[in-house]
């Protein structure tokens, strides 16, 4: 029976992570990185994939590459992945974190129901679910021969419930129909490839729930008190959970649902 040290090392192994530049995907790519991996940050922003990339390679273990892409583009989609397998000679870990979120600056996305456009709910589908489709797609193979082979969808609990709106109430902040749709998309997405890429590759996905960043205090405090553990989450919730998935410590699990909204949606 292999320690659990041994069980949690990614040592060596190729990981593609798309929105590596945000907030939660720097976090999964520090884990990564932590525990040995070689990560493609990619993201939308060449020098913030580069800023993202820099600071990683500064903790050792593993090292980080700098890799823009556009999502919305399918070619440059594809070719992501074929720059991992072309640099690295292989694949083992691919982590769909890349998303268009509510804050997103897109015409027709952050405002009321009435006002959102289909222009708007059709690039996000195309980032946040069809994004992900065709990086499962372009990398089954290299991942299939892995032997360590491990896909991570990064969903929401607005994938598996409906919004509460009162709590934006007298802010800013919105919940576009789009990002629900295709967060819960990606849920279903996961259950399927989990099935379509068995016994080879495991498929699984990561919900979070609200993370705080400088949200207004009456949000905050609305979200706190619908929130079990009483608080909003922090980046670094999110590390063991990519771990757990991304290593040998989940080699019997597939098709789950990780769920880390400190018990968001328990009631």
């Amino acid at each position: 029976m292999r320690p659990i040290s041994e069980l949690m090392s990614l040592k060596g192994r190729k990981a593609l992570l798309t929105g590596g530049a945000g907030h939660i995907g720097l976090a999964l790519s520090q884990a990564l990185v932590e525990l040995g991996a070689i990560v493609a940050i990619a993201d939308l922003d060449k020098d913030e994939c580069k800023k993202r990339a820099d600071e990683l390679n500064e903790i050792g273990n593993g090292r980080a590459w700098a890799l823009p892409v556009n999502l919305l583009d399918e070619q440059s989609t594809r070719q992501a992945v074929q720059m991992v397998l072309q640099q690295e000679g292989g694949l083992d870990i691919l982590v769909h974190c890349a998303a268009f979120v509510g804050t997103t600056n897109f015409p027709g996305w952050g405002v009321p129901f009435d006002q959102q456009s289909l222009t708007a709910w059709d690039a996000a589908l195309r980032v946040n679910l069809s994004a992900a489709f065709i990086l499962a797609q372009e990398s089954q193979k290299a991942l299939e021969t892995s032997g360590h082979g491990s896909v991570i969808l990064v969903s929401s609990i607005y994938g598996m419930v409906g919004p509460d709106m009162s709590i934006y109430e007298g802010t800013a902040m919105t919940n576009p129909a789009g990002y629900g749709a295709s967060k819960g998309g990606l849920l279903q997405l996961t259950r399927y490839l989990a099935t379509v890429f068995a016994p080879k590759v495991r498929v699984n996905a990561i919900t979070p729930g609200g993370v705080w960043r400088g949200q207004p205090e009456i949000f905050v405090n609305r979200y706190e008190k619908r929130t079990p553990l009483g608080r909003m989450g922090m980046e670094e919730d999110f590390k063991g959970a990519v771990a757990y998935l991304a290593s040998d410590l989940s080699t019997y699990v597939t098709g789950q649902n990780l769920v880390v909204d400190g018990g968001w949606t328990a009631w």
